[in-house]
């Protein structure tokens, strides 16, 4: 039995949500390996409707869920998702839940700094979520990030909090804000530590142990390939690398461990926030795709932005990323277009480009090449197999890993969990 690495293949928002918790269903653990609570998956497991921004997806069916090294953690909250959904009926505890002792801390003077530094970036935001995901990235390399592990060590605090001021504080005067109350940042961790401190441990121990025991290991991303910090649209991006790679160092397995890579696929394009965007539909049928997909960011609420599907990015990410398949995820959103549109090139100062430039203001200028497609009438709505689906669709479907050269291994046709066509299990790969 192979393990799965889920990774997003745009800019994040793909539906990823719903393919892991399709997979934790079979998986034996299932781990986040990077970002923080900016990325958001929705579940809807029959009639409730589940949001994580932070837990795993696993959590939900009840599998063994991991919060690994590459994440940054907000440890309030974690208190109120794990809260939340122990108030939706999900049972949370240490045997089905762990978090890496060494994972970096999320503090209210990063979020703090996020929103100082937005405000006063005017043109030139990057639009972030405001959580302090960024600056938390930041100390972390900088090494004067408080991990989990601090938590059980608050007495011996000072040296940490003094590199950490020493940073911060400089920021801040330059906002015109006063030095971190240190006292206050303390009192605050005391408070936390015991809700976060009884999940802690090596992760990377009990990892080596589920998979010694030829369990198998589900990985799971956030945001996309897209919004990595090297090979996104930079600076357009997040703080961490959302590739495949990762999934073996924020998590302490190594990277024969990742097994089949599944990249997770809108069938047509979005992104929330700031930056370049080529095949973004600014008139009627982007808004119409937009309100059919019900785009708007699970964690901000932010309406996102609506195109054509981009085969340029999406065949770059897949390279990127190694990835094994994809899972087609939104097809029905586009149920009734007379015409659909795939970017198969761009146009720049007159030549034809058959990659995303890493340039800035080249990935803002380039012009889309489309190619036209007749679209269906008939719904794909709850498709569970080839035969559901109208001809058109199916060519659609078959144009697409055609161009960007990977294969379809599921193709999603509804937010319910069981609404999914099954080319190639990525399991018994």
């Amino acid at each position: 039995m192979a393990n799965v690495t889920v990774i997003g293949a745009q800019w994040g928002d793909e539906g990823k949500g719903k393919i892991v918790d399709w997979l934790a269903d079979r998986a034996d653990a299932v781990v986040r390996f990077q970002g923080g609570h900016n990325a958001g998956h929705t579940l809807v497991v029959g009639d409730t409707t589940y949001k994580l921004s932070l837990l795993p997806s696993g959590i939900v069916t009840g599998t063994l869920s991991i919060i690994g090294n590459g994440v940054v953690l907000d440890p309030w909250h974690l208190k109120a998702e794990i809260a939340k959904l122990e108030g939706q009926g999900v049972e949370i505890t240490t045997e089905n839940f762990a978090i890496a002792d060494n994972c970096p801390l999320i503090l209210p003077i990063h979020r703090d700094l996020d929103g100082l530094r937005e405000t006063a970036a005017g043109a030139g935001k990057i639009g972030t979520t405001g959580r302090g995901i960024g600056p938390a990235y930041e100390d972390k390399v900088g090494r004067r990030a408080i991990r989990v592990c601090d938590l059980a060590h608050l007495d011996d605090l000072e040296p940490q909090l003094d590199r950490l001021c020493a940073h911060h504080d400089a920021l801040r005067a330059g906002f015109g804000e006063p030095p971190v109350d240190r006292e206050k940042l303390l009192a605050e961790l005391r408070e936390i530590a015991p809700s976060v401190l009884q999940y802690a441990q090596p992760v990377w121990k009990r990892l080596k142990k589920v998979r010694k025991a030829g369990a198998r290991i589900l990985f799971e991303g956030a945001q996309g390939v897209l919004l990595d910090v090297d090979h996104g649209t930079y600076p357009f991006v997040t703080s961490s690398n959302t590739v495949s790679g990762t999934a073996a160092s924020g998590s302490g397995l190594g990277p024969n461990a990742t097994g089949f890579v599944l990249g997770i696929v809108k069938a047509y394009t979005t992104r929330v926030g700031s930056g370049p965007f080529p095949t973004e539909l600014e008139d009627e049928v982007g808004q119409g795709i937009g309100e059919r997909g019900h785009e708007f960011g699970t964690v901000t609420g932010r309406k996102r932005r609506v195109g054509w599907f981009d085969a340029v990015i999406v065949r770059q990410s897949c390279a990127i990323s190694g990835v094994t398949g994809i899972a087609l995820t939104k097809i029905d959103v586009l149920d009734g277009l007379p015409k659909v549109k795939i970017c198969t090139g761009y146009r720049l100062n007159g030549k034809v480009l058959d990659y995303f430039p890493s340039h800035a203001a080249s990935q803002a200028a380039v012009e889309p090449i489309y190619e036209e497609m007749d679209g269906w009438a008939e719904s794909t709505v709850g498709a569970r197999s080839w035969a559901d689906l109208p001809a058109n669709a199916i060519k659609y479907i078959q144009r697409v890993q055609e161009l960007i050269e990977t294969p379809v291994a599921l193709v999603s046709t509804s937010p319910q969990r069981d609404d999914t066509i099954l080319v190639r299990d990525p399991f018994m790969d």
